[in-house]
């Protein structure tokens, strides 16, 4: 199946929005791992196991583990989430942004090394950074649109000659002649809900990967209204949670607080769409 094929699928079976994202930070392991990068994938593991029938996709964050020289721990993690939770897919956090033949390597890397569902990617080089990973059939490509940080202003809301902002642009190509694979997807922050209607608007069917919840403070229920529609086809949001749910406990018990947590906020999203 194609990326958006299993995300409705895991949305509707487990009844989510959520995913959950994997930024493994040894110092903040629980027990005897504090510390120890070869537990990266322990830690993980245990977050997976937890939590997958809580989530329509995870969202392992490829820095998390380059910097530790942990990124054959990255591909037995991918392994393990396809093996136990084969109808969650994987979205790699990767936000590469090159063309031509480097381009093609980073999407070999992604889609063949890692075997990802999905990838981040900046677009801001254009359709050239793009098309390469184009070619790989049937896989996700979530396009940086308009971003949780304040210097995301800086360019994302410049205004261009047309008199659309940069970000307003980047979402009606991504909705438009773009999307030639019918896979693309876009990230705006949940920090900004009503620039989230804004792309909602422009990509009314587009899946939209929305970080910042939980510890950085957007708000899930005002995330929700802004970006999910619902109907007969409705249109995907993937709310994203990481440090919230990774570190919810510092100790053994730190896979189930992590579940406790993961059900809070997979419930807190479904009432803000008025499932209870």
């Amino acid at each position: 199946m194609s990326f958006t094929e299993i995300l409705h699928s895991a949305q509707r079976a487990n009844d989510s929005m959520l995913c959950v994202g994997l930024d493994p930070e040894p110092a903040k392991f629980p027990g005897a791992w504090k510390g120890d990068a070869a537990r990266i994938l322990d830690f993980c593991a245990s977050i997976v196991d937890a939590t997958h029938d809580l989530v329509c996709a995870f969202k392992p964050q490829i820095a998390y583990f380059a910097a530790h020289r942990a990124e054959d721990q990255l591909e037995r993690l991918i392994a393990h989430i396809h093996r136990v939770a084969p109808g969650v897919p994987v979205i790699l956090d990767a936000k590469r942004g090159d063309i031509g033949a480097t381009a093609e390597q980073y999407a070999a890397e992604a889609f063949e090394r890692y075997q990802a569902d999905a990838l981040t990617l900046s677009p801001f080089m254009g359709f050239d950074s793009i098309e390469p990973y184009l070619r790989h059939a049937g896989k996700g490509l979530i396009l940086l649109c308009r971003t949780s940080n304040p210097g995301g202003d800086d360019l994302q809301a410049q205004r261009l000659a047309s008199g659309e902002l940069l970000y307003e642009h980047i979402a009606r190509l991504a909705a438009g002649p773009w999307n030639r694979s019918g896979q693309l997807g876009l990230v705006v922050g949940a920090t900004y809900p009503e620039e989230i209607a804004r792309v909602r608007a422009l990509a009314p069917t587009l899946p939209l990967l929305i970080p910042g919840i939980g510890a950085q403070g957007g708000d899930a229920a005002a995330t929700v209204r802004a970006g999910w529609r619902g109907g007969e086809a409705p249109a995907p949001i993937i709310v994203s949670s990481s440090r919230a749910i990774l570190y919810a406990a510092p100790g053994e018990d730190h896979a189930a607080a992590a579940r406790a947590v993961a059900k809070a906020t997979r419930q807190a999203l479904n009432r803000a769409r008025g499932v209870n």
